[in-house]
């Protein structure tokens, strides 16, 4: 009974690790006869396990989708990263998944071994409760629109632009992006007949949806590439060349690459190239080198510059005179 029970344990997890196995294949790899396999497969059907089977030159096995949900067999590595993917949706940027997230780790961990435990402990985190984040979106929203996407319908949405304006759109919705702590969704945009990124957060859909599409092809690379080279445009509205009295070896360290770029002048000095949304960004930014620096373009930056310097210096007497 032991050695049955084993080999139907190996079994499901061999359907799990392949879309499809011949009846052969999984005879040869549980070292029993085809006839003991169609016994194995019936037996996982009484306990609930969907396994579809298909006759012919090309036929297999295959474990589908059922009714409930059964029992899943993960090996270390993979119970440790759906483990370590719960903790972080509890405390994510998607809202509504919390309270399933925290349930279904304390499932996991209760049948996990003690050396995985062990594991899973070593890593904590601690949060700050500040609510939910100011770009969280709603999980509901999130399924509904990635439903929308993938039976390629149309979705009518408001959208809140960041100034507070509100308007009426109505897509083809492409793919979801998630982009840090933000959710981002690609689609033709029908009346602007062109591609678009809008943030989820944003969005209202609206209900029904529109009528099925024809998928079209996003040009020049994926959705997470056109949505990064939108945040990269929304950053990059201000570029602005400074000289800084330090090595290029001090300074490149300090600058990623998606905001700026050194290059060296000579042993003591380098050029930095920074992009930002504004001049006063950029000039607030400067401080944090904590060296010397001439700005060499543009006048905006300078002029920031200047205005903070006027700030500071009025905040240090400020003190003093404290």
């Amino acid at each position: 009974m032991r050695e049955t029970s084993a080999r139907l344990l190996r079994l499901l997890s061999l359907l799990q690790m392949r879309r499809e196995w011949s009846g052969a294949d999984l005879a040869e790899r549980l070292a029993v006869t085809p006839r003991t396999v169609r016994r194995d497969v019936d037996k996982l059907r009484d306990l609930g396990y969907p396994v579809n089977a298909s006759v012919g030159v090309g036929g297999g096995y295959q474990l589908g989708a059922g009714a409930e949900m059964p029992p899943l067999l993960l090996d270390d590595e993979e119970a440790l990263a759906v483990a370590f993917g719960l903790q972080s949706g509890a405390t994510g940027s998607v809202e509504g998944l919390g309270d399933s997230s925290l349930r279904a780790l304390t499932k996991l961990r209760q049948v996990m071994p003690s050396r995985l435990r062990h594991r899973l402990d070593a890593l904590r985190i601690d949060v700050v409760p500040q609510g939910a984040p100011r770009s969280a979106v709603d999980a509901k929203v999130l399924s509904a629109i990635a439903s929308l996407c993938h039976v390629h319908e149309r979705l009518r949405f408001d959208y809140r632009t960041p100034d507070g304006t509100e308007s009426r759109r109505e897509v083809e919705p492409h793919r979801l992006v998630r982009a840090g702590a933000r959710w981002y969704l690609v689609a033709w945009d029908l009346t602007r007949e062109d591609w678009r990124s809008f943030r989820v957060d944003r969005m209202t859909p609206k209900t029904p949806s529109g009528p099925r599409f024809t998928p079209r092809e996003l040009p020049a690379g994926d959705a997470a590439a056109f949505v990064s080279r939108g945040i990269s445009r929304a950053f990059s509205q201000v570029t602005a060349r400074v000289l800084l009295d330090a090595p290029i070896e001090q300074i490149t360290p300090m600058v990623d690459e998606f905001w700026g770029a050194v290059e060296a002048v000579d042993d003591g000095r380098c050029v930095i190239e920074l992009r930002g949304d504004s001049a006063s960004g950029i000039a607030g930014w400067l401080a944090a080198f904590g060296v010397d620096f001439t700005v060499l373009s543009p006048p905006e930056v300078r002029e920031e510059c200047l205005q903070q310097a006027e700030h500071h210096a009025m905040l240090s007497e400020r003190y003093r005179r404290s």
